[in-house]
């Protein structure tokens, strides 16, 4: 019987998930070449290609998708063996902008609950502005929002957010009519931004739809019922940024900060692996 290493195991299904050495040795505190020999040596034990290895990005091959089942529970029943006698109960209440949500959210949460089974996660998702003063209130432990740089005092700035104008790949102008727009409403900074930058330019537009949340932004756009204001990364499958095509001025970036005043251990590395999690995010 093959005996395997646990960490290789580990450092797999972390870069399975992140899809990044990269990002994968940040979240296990080590570095690439490391992860990258760990998962050669675990290849070689078992006999079997695990990895497809390209320069822009790490992928699954077809045994790797059949082994990453297995591996998750492996290393999920070590970290829970590992847990046994620290019995306690923590719950941790994270914000989180809901510009920032998307589909890899659950994954995520699952590796997180998997490495800490008795830190219970609470999420509350939210416009930033709701987020931020939900923190100040005192009603979150962290908080994961959208700034601009000019807005940050405290916090830890995990990457650069940038927005583009986002509509269906068949989508056209109608002579004569304003730019229709989806939006997040009013209380949007990022909504705030566009139309200020519209407005600079001379460019008319319309509000045609108003929701909450980048999928459901986006959701109109894909329908062809207006041109969204979305992060680049949150474009739905099927849509195309006009901005170059119809010479739409450019939108400002916002920093995606991360506010906590949580320093003990267990709360940090849940904190770490969130902040990993979502810089991989901006990078697939």
């Amino acid at each position: 019987m093959k005996k395997l290493d646990l960490d290789a195991v580990k450092a797999f299904v972390l870069t399975a998930e992140l899809q990044s050495f990269t990002r994968a040795a940040q979240a296990l505190d080590s570095t690439q070449s490391a992860v990258s020999i760990k998962l050669r040596r675990l290849e070689e034990q078992l006999g079997r290609r695990l990895l497809e290895r390209t320069p822009r990005q790490v992928r699954l091959s077809s045994e790797g998708a059949t082994f990453l089942e297995a591996a998750r529970d492996l290393v999920c029943a070590h970290d829970r063996a590992v847990a046994s006698f620290d019995v306690e109960k923590r719950r941790m209440v994270i914000g989180i902008s809901h510009q920032l949500v998307g589909s890899e959210l659950p994954a995520l949460l699952r590796h997180m609950n998997d490495h800490d089974p008795h830190l219970v996660i609470e999420l509350r998702v939210a416009g930033s502005r709701e987020i931020s003063q939900a923190y100040e209130a005192g009603a979150l432990d962290a908080a994961l929002v959208l700034q601009a740089r000019e807005q940050r005092r405290n916090g830890e700035a995990l990457f650069t957010e940038s927005f583009a104008w986002i509509a269906a790949a068949d989508w056209q102008p109608r002579a004569g009519q304003p730019l229709p727009l989806s939006t997040q409403g009013e209380s949007c900074s990022i909504r705030a931004g566009a139309v200020h930058a519209l407005d600079q330019a001379g460019i008319a537009w319309t509000e045609v739809f108003v929701g909450k949340g980048a999928s459901v932004v986006g959701a109109a756009a894909a329908a062809g019922l207006a041109v969204a204001v979305l992060a680049r990364r949150s474009a739905p499958s099927g849509t195309i940024d006009i901005g170059p095509t119809l010479s739409l001025p450019n939108l400002p970036t916002q920093e995606a900060v991360l506010y906590t005043a949580l320093h003990d251990r267990r709360s940090r590395n849940a904190l770490h692996t969130l902040s990993v999690a979502f810089k991989g995010l901006t990078q697939a």
